[in-house]
């Protein structure tokens, strides 16, 4: 987190803030919305539909594993992606948390 002082927040805000950063840029959010459509991908394939070089389609697919959004094989000279089941549902959780703590008589404004 850079200079942020860490020991002022809570584990979960955090992760919370880590995914958002790695959710955080145009081209993570395509390749999600292409794996989640799909049942896994070569990273090749992404360029198709991406319009980055391959190297940099590499590394944005480097910090979705990472967080552990996605998970990755390696078959040869092949690597395939697909979404991470079980992280997924995890941060769907922490969203939901956030909007949960928004209280319908909230009129403050």
């Amino acid at each position: 987190m850079g200079l942020t002082k860490t020991d002022a927040y809570t584990p979960d805000q955090i992760r919370i803030a880590e995914l958002c950063k790695a959710i955080g840029h145009p081209a993570r959010v395509a390749i999600l919305q292409k794996l989640l459509t799909v049942e896994c991908c070569i990273s090749r394939d992404f360029s198709d539909e991406i319009d980055l070089s391959q190297p940099t389609i590499s590394r944005h697919l480097q910090e979705l594993k990472t967080v552990g959004l996605i998970a990755g094989t390696i078959e040869g000279t092949s690597v395939s992606y697909c979404i991470n089941p079980e992280r997924w549902r995890e941060v769907q959780g922490f969203i939901n948390g956030l909007f949960e703590l928004y209280g319908k008589e909230n009129n403050c404004c």
